[in-house]
């Protein structure tokens, strides 16, 4: 008897259906949690890397070294890269315009608008995929638990009298199918919520920085123009 309602037991008498939803939700929820760790600690490195890089930014260090710095390594990420490319677009702009303070901030506006775009977009991904696993799975697990739950009653249908060993089964096996879609699907909407949330903080620092540094910009042209004059 122990064998027949132990989970193993129950998953080798469940139809194929059922077996092929449990085999499906099981694969999602392994999917799940290898994102869950992964965007966990992509955010992480981005939340620590933006309070290094505004440390480092705002001790007073020179911009123009600052950007050296940066651009000898092969890979920036998060304010870095925000600063890289304005920076490198402020200092193209000026050498090659006329040095109107107008057109040198627009432009490096959106050379760190276009960074900003794309380094969100690459927080942001695979946080559709939680929150598609998210929404899928308990509706995935709730066709297996009907399947089963109408498999077991044709088969009472084909005897003459019904007792409660033949029943159980089959509906225990069809509710380890929703159970299994909420185990895939509660970690992934409750992870997708949070990472959303940090996802949307570290859109609103990079923002933040970018309007902060294109005044700093502005108030050095500004000065140099005033001082020429």
């Amino acid at each position: 008897m122990q064998a027949e309602i132990s989970f193993w037991g129950l998953f080798l008498e469940a139809s194929f259906v059922v077996k092929l939803v449990m085999i499906t939700l099981l694969g999602l929820s392994i999917v799940s949690w290898a994102l869950i760790f992964q965007r966990r600690n992509v955010l992480t490195k981005a939340e620590q890397g933006l309070k290094k890089f505004e440390e480092r930014f705002w001790s007073g260090v020179d911009l123009a070294r600052l950007y050296s710095e940066i651009s000898a390594r092969q890979t920036s990420e998060g304010l870095e890269s925000l600063f890289r490319d304005g920076f490198k677009e402020f200092a193209k702009l000026k050498k090659n315009s006329s040095g109107a303070p107008k057109v040198l901030i627009e432009g490096t506006n959106r050379a760190m608008r276009v960074r900003l775009s794309r380094e969100v977009e690459g927080l942001e991904s695979h946080l559709s995929f939680l929150a598609t696993i998210g929404s899928i799975s308990p509706y995935i697990g709730l066709f297996g638990t009907v399947w089963g739950i109408m498999n077991a009653f044709l088969a009472l249908g084909e005897v003459q009298q019904a007792t409660l060993n033949m029943v159980a089964p089959g509906i225990a096996e069809a509710l380890i199918a929703t159970a299994m879609g909420l185990f895939a699907a509660i970690p992934s909407v409750l992870a997708y919520n949070s990472f959303a949330r940090r996802v949307e903080r570290l859109e609103t620092n990079y923002y933040n920085f970018t309007e902060e540094f294109a005044n700093l910009l502005q108030r050095q042209v500004t000065s140099n123009v005033s001082t020429a004059v």
